[in-house]
């Protein structure tokens, strides 16, 4: 089969990574940046609610998260805003797009347990449910589980379990590669339709997006697989497929300017593509530790401290992981 299939097999398939709830952080496979510290959806939120509060965003906006895993984010995020002004608890939509019904399951879960009944989640399993007025939409880590193809120099990877075999490249991925100079590397399938499904969902949106990646090609395999914290080339030797297959998480390095091809080709306008440092400290997430610090012990200022510093310190994530930022009026 086509790399692109194996791949979505290997973490969407019935017996797929993504299939079932998935522990992130401690517990799981990986960290992000949703599990390091609370402080990166309230500074997400502070940078909207600024808009709400210049009137650029409408008070009756949705708030979605796709792909939310448990729901970490868009809890923060709303908790954020309430601290901000209450009443937008009222006056919001809050969402969650996810096509596996198990994950959606938690998350209710998770809300129930967090708000009580204070706060109405609603969920679609697919964008095309949802249609809003104005929707601000967020999402961490979900360009890198695309599925993708495998390209080399005019040739893409077909799968014979566990083995890989070279075969003629089509056209259209001999096109894309000409076009990001790509010689050898991964090339993201889905971005195009991912892109015109969240164009058409709201008739005025944002979206802000974290991931893990450049705007130009590494021109090399970046493709990995993740198991209790440990990385593994995907080309690794020692490396058994067949016991790794749906059971550990399966990614790659984003190339964002795919990302930003497809999402202008949409119709949407690129506002700031960045690292993580620089939108978060942009957003204010200095000023919210320092507000924080005169109403927090200074072992919890301290705690917070230092994982922020996992968010923003230049050989952590702060440069490694990218934001990018579009939107639609």
């Amino acid at each position: 089969m086509r790399f692109s299939d194996y791949m979505n097999e290997w973490l969407y398939g019935p017996k797929g990574y993504y299939r079932t709830f998935r522990d992130i952080g401690k517990g799981g496979d990986f960290y992000t940046a949703v599990s390091t510290s609370p402080f990166f959806g309230a500074s997400i939120a502070e940078f909207f609610w600024r808009g709400i509060r210049e009137g650029e965003i409408p008070r009756d906006a949705w708030l979605v998260e796709i792909g939310a895993h448990k729901g970490y984010l868009l809890a923060d995020m709303i908790q954020w805003l309430y601290s901000c002004d209450p009443s937008l608890v009222e006056t919001m939509r809050f969402a969650i797009v996810e096509r596996q019904e198990p994950v959606r399951q938690v998350q209710r879960e998770y809300f129930a347990e967090r708000f009580g009944s204070g706060v109405r989640l609603e969920q679609f399993g697919s964008l095309e449910e949802l249609r809003a007025p104005y929707a601000l939409f967020v999402s961490n880590e979900i360009f890198d589980a695309f599925a993708c193809e495998l390209y080399r120099e005019g040739e893409r990877a077909e799968v014979k379990h566990p083995f890989l075999a070279w075969v003629p490249a089509e056209e259209d991925l001999r096109e894309f590669a000409r076009r990001h100079r790509l010689q050898k590397g991964e090339i993201a399938v889905g971005y195009e339709a991912f892109a015109q499904r969240v164009a058409k969902a709201a008739e005025r949106s944002q979206f802000i997006s974290f991931d893990y990646g450049e705007r130009t090609v590494r021109n090399d395999f970046s493709i990995r697989v993740y198991a209790g914290h440990e990385t593994y080339p995907f080309f690794d030797k020692e490396l058994d497929l067949r016991k790794a297959f749906g059971k550990t998480d399966l990614t790659y390095d984003v190339n964002f300017g795919h990302v930003i091809e497809a999402f202008e080709g949409a119709g949407m306008r690129l506002e700031v593509y960045e690292t993580q440092a620089r939108a978060l400290v942009r957003f204010g997430l200095i000023d919210l530790l320092e507000r924080y610090a005169k109403t927090a012990s200074h072992s919890d200022y301290l705690r917070h401290a230092d994982r922020i510093k996992t968010l923003i310190a230049p050989t952590m994530m702060g440069d490694r992981f990218k934001m990018v930022h579009f939107s639609k009026s």
